[in-house]
């Protein structure tokens, strides 16, 4: 039950940290916009006035002075330029101070192939 809890706060902070409250809240004024409408004027009308932009309700004024005041960076970022240091490194090639040749009678790497057995096995012994 505590995290069901916990994820809704989680996913409630998210929504709040992303501005999600002002679509929240602009969806609910709309909605009251719209069903204020439909109750004067025809549906097409109403959806005009709604969403034109022409005629505002108490709430859209309010949620978009609330938008403008609300601080859009709270760290004001600073544009730098990128720098990048040269930090070529040299790699140079230097002998070992002390290695050994292999002369020609070195043993030479045979090969340790067995043929499969005859018949193949019929189970994993075991």
């Amino acid at each position: 039950m505590s995290s069901r809890i916990g994820k809704v706060f989680l996913i409630t902070a998210l929504i709040a940290v992303i501005g999600g409250h002002w679509a929240v809240l602009q969806t609910v004024a709309w909605t009251t916009m719209l069903a204020g409408n439909l109750r004067t004027v025809p549906f097409a009308v109403a959806v005009q006035r709604t969403f034109g932009g022409n005629h505002p309700c108490c709430l859209c004024n309010e949620i978009a002075a609330g938008k403008r005041s609300e601080k859009k960076a709270q760290f004001p970022s600073q544009l730098k330029r990128l720098e990048f240091v040269s930090d070529l490194a040299v790699f140079v090639f230097t002998a070992p101070s002390d290695f050994w040749l292999l002369n020609e009678s070195a043993p030479r790497l045979v090969s340790w192939t067995h043929p499969p057995p005859v018949p193949p096995p019929r189970s994993l012994p075991g």
